[in-house]
């Protein structure tokens, strides 16, 4: 019992390391108005800001996805936490727009990094040979992890930016802070990859779409995609429009409503075990498209609840149908090309917290950032419709596994 105990005390600690680095990638959400200020750039800048993160997410995950596999968890993590910190670093010593690129690039990186190798690593540390019930625990360790510490950020710098002095240095600081102990913790952690190897035997990993996946692929990636472009608008363009079309000034309130869509997100993923993959993903298509449709009606009628309900509606949806997403295609999936199936599902999902985000920025200057908006929020209404109807009308292929 002391020695499950004490797994679980590492597990617990290495999850608590998870959620601090997923936190710094989400900080600066509530302070771009504040950094828009001082430098003078535009609303399309911001979102190309927001996108760079995305990107550096995609290119670990297609270059060094396997790492952690070859050479070990916590040299990966420990370098996803010095990436971390290079970021909030080059945030505290912006004078230009330069360093906020770097300094998202660089937290995608970390993200990138920690997106597979701390999911594995948490539930690794659990106690071995476990119940289902202990795996399931495991997990949901793991997705608090992700999504809470997600949300966590914005809400951390959201109270410090309008509580606090200092409030686009203080957040910064504070992260680096947790950063350091974050980084203690986890050189007290044990390893749990047995057969390391040589980094020089990393090798990029290609994305694979094998034909017996592809049914159930596309309606589930484009679900993902949805998910993460409202995810996407979320924590790059609707603090500009609390400001500007709501008059919501308070930087603590539009942290809390980003996060609001995180921890949504985390209650969402837990249902799935009770409501089931092959209900989970048409459930949270259907979900998805109630959040889009209440942040339009925000849009159009300018009315804070509905943009508080959209962020839970629409959170909870993201969260179903991307763990249920996750789990039928890797159900799908051969064994022997889960892995490279599965990093495909996250380029098209981090594909979705960029491009869509990049385009309601071009389009803000010409229409306004209520009219990129809805034009967004139609372009989104179509994409999840579509993945609905396919899954309402052919779920028997949500449980085909072929070669799993």
């Amino acid at each position: 019992m002391d020695g499950d105990r004490g797994r679980w005390r590492q597990c617990f600690l290495s999850g608590v390391v998870f959620a601090v680095c997923m936190a710094g990638t989400t900080l600066p959400t509530p302070l771009y108005g504040l950094f828009q200020e001082k430098f003078g750039f535009s609303e399309l800048q911001v979102t190309v800001v927001y996108a760079v993160y995305a990107f550096g997410v995609m290119a670990v995950l297609l270059l060094a996805g396997n790492a952690s596999d070859i050479v070990g968890r916590r040299p990966v993590l420990l370098t996803g936490l010095a990436l971390a910190a290079a970021s909030a670093v080059c945030f505290l010593c912006a004078t230009g727009l330069g360093w906020l690129y770097a300094g998202r690039l660089l937290s995608g990186l970390s993200a990138g990094l920690f997106t597979g190798a701390a999911t594995a690593y948490v539930i690794e540390l659990a106690p071995p040979g476990g119940t289902s019930r202990a795996t399931s625990r495991a997990t949901f360790v793991a997705t608090a992890a992700n999504m809470g510490g997600l949300g966590c950020g914005p809400l951390l710098a959201g109270v410090l930016a309008q509580y606090a002095p200092w409030p686009l240095h203080l957040p910064f600081a504070t992260h680096l802070v947790l950063v350091a102990g974050s980084t203690a913790v986890l050189l007290r952690l044990p390893e749990t990859v047995r057969e390391r190897q040589a980094l020089r035997t990393v090798r990029p990993q290609r994305p694979a779409l094998p034909a017996s996946v592809r049914q159930v692929f596309v309606p589930a990636a484009t679900a993902s995609f949805v998910g993460f472009a409202l995810f996407g608008v979320f924590t790059s363009v609707s603090p500009a429009f609390l400001v500007q079309s709501l008059g919501v000034h308070n930087r603590a309130v539009s942290g809390l409503i980003v996060a609001l869509a995180f921890f949504a997100s985390t209650a969402g993923q837990l249902a799935v075990g009770r409501i089931g993959v092959a209900r989970s993903l048409p459930l949270g298509c259907a979900s998805l498209l109630a959040g889009l449709l209440l942040l339009a009606g925000a849009l159009y009628w300018n009315l804070l609840p509905l943009v508080v309900l959209s962020a839970l509606v629409g959170g909870s949806g993201q969260g179903l149908a991307f763990r249920g997403a996750l789990s039928a295609v890797a159900g799908a999936s051969p064994a022997d090309r889960r892995a490279a199936v599965i990093s495909m599902l996250f380029v098209v999902a981090y594909a979705g917290i960029s491009v869509p985000v990049i385009g309601v920025g071009v389009l803000a200057g010409p229409l306004g950032l209520e009219g990129a908006g809805m034009v967004f929020l139609a372009c989104m209404t179509v994409l999840v419709s579509t993945a609905a109807v396919y899954l309402l009308r052919r779920p028997a292929h949500l449980r085909r596994t072929p070669g799993s």
